[in-house]
Order: C-alpha cells, then structure tokens, then sequence
C-alpha cells in the first residue's frame, strides 16, 4: 500500500459506522476479484480528482504500459474482465489524492447513499 493512494482504506471503518446496511471489505484487485460478483462497487484512490466521483464507464479508466505485475492495477484488472464477460456493471467510487479524511468520508456517504439501492 502507498500512502498517497491509501486514504480509502484509513477511513473504511468510520465509512461502515455511517452506513451500516453496506458491507465494506478490503480487497486486492489483482487477486480473483471476479468472484466478487458481477455488478462491482468500488471504493479506491483516483489521480486527478478535485472530489469524490462515480464512474460506471470502464473505458474512460487510463491504465499505463505493464512492465511488470507491479505496474498492473485495478483498471487493467477491470478491462480484462469486462472483456472477458466476468462482471456486467462497476461503479467506482474515486477519492482524490488530495482530499481530508472528513471531506472524503462525508461526499462518499452522500455518493454512496444516493446511487446504491
């Protein structure tokens, strides 16, 4: 785990606390997250981002060259299985890089409530 892309998992126990009908576990994208299910909800780190988004459209996911496995990441991990036709919908939930604990945890409480069932 990096730091700078850590911040998800440093909140996930106060995420559970405010929304307690969701199950939240920490998972390892490149390890069988086919089993997972078909329709994926994601919470990770997105470089770029003034605020927590969704994004539901696997392609407008930007992956650099694999060099090794190191340089592999969820977004290659997705790609491969959407092609495959192992899931059928995937909603990330991005947490900037640059983003306090409080302002994360509160917009993915609101995003999170107003776009799962």
């Amino acid at each position: 785990m990096v730091s700078r892309d850590s911040l998800p998992l440093r909140i996930i126990t106060r995420l559970a606390e405010r929304l307690p009908d969701f199950d939240f576990i920490e998972f390892d994208p490149n390890e069988n997250l086919e089993k997972e299910g078909r329709e994926l909800n994601i919470i990770d780190t997105v470089e770029g981002a003034k605020e927590v988004v969704l994004i539901t459209d696997i392609d407008r996911i930007q992956t650099q060259k694999v060099y090794s496995m190191h340089d592999f990441d969820l977004g290659h991990s997705l790609k491969i299985l959407d092609k495959l036709g192992y899931i059928d919908s995937v909603r990330i939930f991005g947490v900037p890089m640059k983003i306090s604990q409080k302002d994360a945890l509160d917009q993915l409480v609101a995003l999170i409530s107003a776009t799962l069932p």
